[in-house]
């Protein structure tokens, strides 16, 4: 049984895609961001970066303690190696697909949120941030357009890399992009947005919360947290 302390964001659908596509037992606990719920001091625990996703293995391989784990890159990497699944074992397959991995992880997950937040979430629309996070993403998406020319997914094989990269990528009108010039992405996201496991953790996404994120009330606790003291 693996707990999933989860909210309905790009970082937590990475999660819930790969326990759907796994079939693995699971059950989530709900982080309300929007409420704070991730400076809870028991979640602390968890993950003591107040971010969303978590985990905690109760089966993890070779017994012992249940095994708690935070940032979604290595909670992806941590359930492939655990399954068998989703990450080959060819070594440079293997690190193909970790080294876009890494690209979501480094570039296009962090790139995008900044262009969402200025263009979006900033009390004043700064023309500098907005253009340069929005030509950002553009480049970032080309890329990813570039490398689906020739393979189906992003390591060749559907894998732990698209998992991480969907959830962002699929939100592109956000993100100021035509997708129509990026013809290879959208093949992409059509071919993931298909599949059974995906549609399965969306409906439970819907399930949990159908509000945004992001509210007047809800700005304070997720911009401009400085260092909280403990205690």
């Amino acid at each position: 049984m693996i707990d999933l302390y989860y909210w309905t964001t790009p970082n937590g659908h990475k999660i819930t895609l790969f326990l759907e596509e796994a079939g693995l037992e699971y059950r989530i606990k709900p982080i309300n961001i929007s409420n704070g719920d991730q400076f809870a001091e028991d979640y602390l625990k968890i993950s003591p970066n107040n971010k969303i996703p978590a985990m905690v293995d109760h089966d993890p391989e070779g017994g012992g303690e249940p095994l708690a784990l935070f940032e979604s890159g290595a909670m992806l990497e941590y359930l492939a190696d655990k399954t068998g699944q989703f990450l080959s074992k060819d070594l440079r397959t293997r690190w193909d697909t970790l080294q876009w991995l890494y690209w979501q992880m480094g570039g296009f997950g962090p790139m995008l949120g900044q262009n969402h937040h200025f263009s979006q979430y900033a009390p004043e629309k700064i023309e500098y941030a907005i253009n340069r996070y929005q030509k950002e993403a553009e480049r970032l998406y080309g890329v990813l357009d570039d490398l689906l020319a020739d393979r189906e997914f992003m390591a060749g094989e559907y894998s732990i890399a698209d998992m991480a990269t969907y959830p962002w990528a699929k939100l592109w009108e956000r993100q100021g992009q035509d997708i129509d010039a990026l013809p290879n992405v959208k093949r992409w996201l059509e071919a993931i947005e298909a599949r059974p496991a995906v549609q399965r953790a969306y409906a439970k996404a819907d399930e949990i919360n159908t509000n945004a994120t992001v509210s007047e009330d809800s700005k304070a606790i997720l911009f401009g947290q400085g260092r909280r003291k403990s205690g």
